[in-house]
């Protein structure tokens, strides 16, 4: 694989039903790593873009939690709907999604 020039984690870590600060895999973190996949894919983006599952990003009770590097950028409470903007707008256009940034007291 060719070294990416941006990295996708998602946070896909679960926790038992009922814990307090909850999880980003009861949030529905599954089906928006798999999103990011397809949109890659789709694009043709694999040289470019490396989409990786990865364990808790810190706001578990914000999830699903997705951090785009370089940059650091977190993006909180990812929807379905918002996975091809961040894609379009952040990945390949440079601009982040402000909206669904994590606040600075959060990231």
């Amino acid at each position: 694989m060719p070294k990416p020039e941006i990295h996708v984690f998602i946070c896909n870590q679960t926790r038992p039903d009922g814990h307090p600060r909850g999880s980003c895999g009861a949030s529905g973190a599954g089906q928006i790593t798999q999103m990011f996949s397809e949109e890659v894919a789709k694009r043709n983006l694999f040289t470019q873009v490396a989409v990786t599952v990865t364990g808790c990003l810190g706001p578990c009770d914000c999830g699903p939690n997705v951090l785009v590097y370089p940059g650091s950028y977190l993006y909180i409470r990812v929807k379905p709907e918002d996975v091809n903007r961040i894609v379009e707008q952040h990945i390949m256009g440079g601009e982040p999604v402000q909206e669904l940034l994590a606040p600075a007291e959060l990231w």
